[in-house]
């Protein structure tokens, strides 16, 4: 038994689906089980669970095997705050998970994850790292770099399509790594199923690096619309995410996180990942492509891009 945890965000939706393709027992945990009828009617074992409460942990991980922790909270506020979420509640599925008789567990982390991060997700995720190396439990850890999905579809190229407007916190210019959640995906089946992978650490990224306003031309030029294109200055962004800090401190870290790309990148290099596991990875332009065909007629499966 497969237990996703996260299985309502892009990710863990991705991984569930994927294995219930090929036969494989699934368990689906999430805080809102409604929104996981498909995986339901796919023939998942939809549970309900949250990382802040280690009962409800504890009765997710019963019977089962191999874990996908793809839950995150860096927006997070109050109960849901990421200190509660990305930290105490990673570190409490771990424990549970061994205690469990868990066999193998997949972390997902994040590229660039260190214990002196400018940026608190980023110190939080090494540090559940650490506690998962020192756990005695199998296990893999992955470090994807920016969803394409969200950072580059749902931020940028969901507005052009739709408004022919997009607003880039900052000039735009420095180049980033995307990668498509169905990449991660792939490399998630590898963590889970790869004697090869345990005990890795497996950085996973695009096959190049692109700046907003690249991913900005790209969406205009494939769609053929003219779009306009307002910024944020760092200076007014630096300020707004100061004041609302104390009211909503997961919107503040991602206006920090914001910042921190633009001001020097995200910049990742492929080929030390695909020597050790081959495969071939998406090009942003030939899966923005897909993403506007499907603007233009939403009939076109998702699947077949």
């Amino acid at each position: 038994m497969y237990l996703i945890i996260g299985a309502s965000g892009m990710l863990g939706g991705a991984v569930a689906r994927q294995l219930l393709a090929q036969g494989k027992p699934v368990k689906a945990m999430t805080r809102t089980p409604e929104k996981l009828e498909e995986l339901r009617q796919l023939g998942a074992q939809v549970v309900q669970g949250d990382l802040t409460i280690p009962d409800s942990i504890r009765s997710a991980c019963e019977g089962v095997e191999k874990i996908l922790a793809a839950a995150h909270s860096m927006m997070g506020r109050g109960k849901y705050r990421s200190e509660a979420v990305d930290d105490t509640g990673q570190r409490h599925l771990i424990d549970i998970a061994r205690k469990s008789g868990v066999k193998h567990f997949v972390y997902t982390s994040i590229y660039g994850a260190a214990p002196d991060h400018p940026i608190d997700f980023w110190r939080t995720k090494y540090s559940v790292e650490q506690h998962l190396r020192s756990s005695g439990m199998s296990f893999t850890i992955l470090r994807p770099t920016a969803f394409a999905d969200f950072h580059a579809h749902l931020l940028i190229g969901k507005p052009i399509l739709e408004n022919g407007k997009v607003t880039l916190f900052g000039v735009g210019n420095a180049p980033r790594n995307f990668v498509t959640v169905k990449d991660v995906a792939e490399f998630v089946e590898i963590a889970l199923e790869d004697p090869k992978a345990k005990g890795d650490l497996i950085e996973i990224g695009g096959p190049e690096n692109l700046s907003n306003q690249q991913i900005v031309e790209i969406y205009a030029r494939l769609s053929g619309r003219s779009v306009k294109v307002n910024h944020v200055p760092l200076p007014v962004l630096d300020l707004i995410q100061t004041m609302i800090k104390p009211l909503h401190p997961g919107l503040s870290r991602i206006m920090r996180a914001s910042i921190y790309v633009d001001r020097y990148g995200d910049r990742f290099d492929p080929s030390y990942t695909l020597q050790k596991y081959p495969k071939k990875l998406t090009r942003l332009e030939d899966w923005v492509q897909g993403k506007v065909m499907i603007s233009r007629d939403p009939q076109v499966l998702s699947t077949e891009i």
